[in-house]
């Protein structure tokens, strides 16, 4: 069944090259997708599309940053000239903060360039998907978000870029829902480039020490699984069996994988504006000192 489960199928797969994005592209591929790996080192792709291939696989690749439009139409053409649609686009890229970076530290230019790694490549991408996709009436959209947009991990552009993906991507699933297409973000902890070496394990035993992480979350953070146990999750999503999938931020992180509920607010007080005065500032300190 694995096998059959993307037949006939074109994907995409940006930062498909390394680490999680490179699991999911052989794992696609696997499925019997055709696939468009991408990356930013020429070498790589060529080294991700070689072990495709040398185990029977379909894929080419184009290298080329993403967050780039003209790279992310290129890739979308490639797909559709190489395997005659655009079902599946997956974004894997990323790059990490700087070194010790904070809101106290970094510069303007850093914050924007983690902005146009992470939130400009969904955006070229989807942007120059979706419109192949709503036409064909089908079509899978999976970002990859990360559980930083909550804040335990500190960083600025890094959470800023991956929250952001989140809201964009349940807009794109509300938008295209009437076209057939689907969208959903996976987090994913994984053992990769950007969770390895000496300056990724003293980043995250700072985060503990300054009581941002709990002990079992830096245990996990130090000993991350390989990429493998994550891009199940990247092909399900892109198949038919999540046909009834869309709008949802997952989590994948070795043998765990969790939903994300929708954000909801928690009401802390109502009275009809109609005739009734403002909320003072003692009442509102009541309302949020007591909830």
């Amino acid at each position: 069944m694995t096998e059959a489960l993307l037949a006939d199928r074109g994907a995409v797969v940006v930062g498909g090259s390394r680490g999680i994005g490179r699991a999911v592209a052989e794992l696609l591929a696997t499925c019997g997708a055709g696939v468009v790996v991408n990356g930013r080192d020429a070498d790589a792709v060529e080294d991700t599309v070689a072990a495709v291939t040398g185990s029977g696989g379909r894929a080419v690749g184009l290298a080329g940053a993403a967050h780039v439009e003209a790279t992310a139409v290129a890739l979308v053409q490639a797909c559709r000239e190489e395997y005659g649609s655009v079902d599946v686009l997956i974004n894997c890229a990323g790059v990490a903060e700087p070194a010790g970076s904070s809101i106290l530290s970094i510069s303007g230019a850093q914050f924007h360039d983690l902005l146009d790694a992470h939130l400009g490549t969904v955006f070229h991408t989807c942007r120059a998907a979706a419109p192949l996709m709503a036409r064909q009436r089908r079509g899978s959209i999976v970002n990859s978000g990360s559980v930083a947009f909550l804040g335990d991990y500190g960083g600025t552009g890094y959470p800023a870029g991956k929250a952001a993906i989140n809201g964009l991507t349940q807009a794109i699933a509300a938008e295209l829902a009437e076209h057939g297409v689907r969208a959903n973000v996976v987090c994913p902890g994984a053992k990769t480039r950007l969770s390895t070496g000496a300056d990724y394990e003293q980043h995250i035993r700072g985060l503990h020490a300054r009581g941002l992480l709990d002990e079992f979350t830096m245990a996990a953070s130090l000993d991350p699984a390989p990429a493998e146990y994550a891009a199940p999750l990247y092909a399900y999503l892109a198949s038919d069996l999540a046909a009834g999938v869309t709008g949802s931020v997952f989590l994948a992180s070795g043998g765990f994988v969790g939903r994300f509920d929708r954000a909801a607010p928690a009401v802390l007080g109502y009275r009809d504006h109609q005739g009734t005065p403002p909320w003072s500032i003692t009442e509102l300190h009541a309302m949020v000192a007591g909830g």
